[in-house]
């Protein structure tokens, strides 16, 4: 006795029998949109690489020139790639400037600033999200309002504020004006939110209050988003210029912003090579710690956005 086997009947995509002898198109579970013009391809390969221009031709300069001998910084045409590399400038723009206490100013308003304002910031968002008390949609809208005010507008009740409390000239007068931020609150904040609250009722039920709630629970599962907005601090306190120069008045009380400036003064607008090479001191630092942690702060501010 034989047996048959018979193929199964190939199907339409409603799920009827095709009729035989007709072919079917495999369903590979992937659906082409329309292809895009090959003029299209082109301007968004072009868009893309002027972008990358923009942003990478100043870097490349900056760090070529603080590299070049001063002959090749003034040649015509420009001297894109440098015919021997000096490290003159740099010799010259550290004995120009005092910047080995401009780089001690900075480590130390750049750190305490930001540890204050982290710490600041989590207790603010804790307080927020998962402590109840009066006026709390209120007092929470006029911080985000707050967000919208310029720093400027606040420079002279600042400047007043520290100046009779006597500490110009100081790291107080320098670090703690700006160690509130409404910036780095409000990203925690929004990270916050999406921890599960049965986790801490089931810890108060344990007995344990708010502080050891927060620092053994909510801290840790919010680490990624905190990790991101220190990185944002502390950049933008490295970075920051206009406070430092008005809140200081001596040398040794500067910061590296301000550091470039007088290095500036010193030098003129006939040596920029060593002007290059201060730049180089400036950046060079917060430039390091963004390509190191650049997929920690695009994720962090990433994952913010979709929890």
């Amino acid at each position: 006795m034989s047996t048959l086997s018979s193929a199964p009947s190939a199907q339409l995509p409603d799920g009827t029998a095709a009729p035989e002898g007709t072919s079917v198109p495999r369903n590979t579970g992937r659906r082409r949109g329309p292809r895009r013009p090959a003029w299209a391809t082109a301007l968004l390969v072009l868009g893309v690489l002027a972008t990358i221009a923009v942003f990478l031709v100043p870097l490349y300069w900056l760090f070529s020139s603080a590299l070049k001998p001063h002959q090749d910084i003034y040649t015509w045409p420009l001297q894109w790639i440098p015919t021997e590399l000096t490290f003159s400038n740099f010799v010259g723009a550290w004995e120009a400037a005092a910047f080995d206490r401009f780089f001690l100013n900075s480590i130390i308003t750049t750190g305490v600033g930001t540890v204050l304002e982290i710490v600041l910031a989590i207790l603010c968002a804790y307080a927020f999200v998962f402590v109840e008390f009066r006026f709390k949609k209120i007092v929470f809208g006029l911080i985000v309002a707050s967000l919208m005010l310029p720093g400027h507008v606040t420079l002279i009740v600042n400047y007043i504020t520290v100046a009779n409390l006597g500490w110009l000239n100081t790291y107080a007068g320098i670090i703690l004006p700006g160690i509130a931020s409404a910036f780095a609150m409000f990203l925690i904040y929004q990270y916050m939110r999406t921890i599960d609250k049965d986790i801490l009722q089931a810890a108060e039920i344990d007995g344990a209050g708010h502080i050891r709630r927060m620092l053994t629970i909510v801290v840790p599962l919010s680490s990624p988003m905190i990790l991101t907005a220190t990185l944002i601090v502390m950049v933008g306190k490295w970075n920051e210029y206009v406070w430092p120069l008005i809140v200081t008045s001596t040398e040794d009380m500067r910061t590296l912003p301000i550091g470039l400036l007088f290095l500036r003064s010193q030098e003129g607008y006939s040596n920029w090579g060593v002007i290059m090479a201060g730049a180089v001191f400036v950046s060079l630092p917060m430039l390091i710690l963004f390509f190191l942690a650049q997929k920690r702060i695009i994720g962090g501010l990433a994952a913010g956005a979709m929890k």
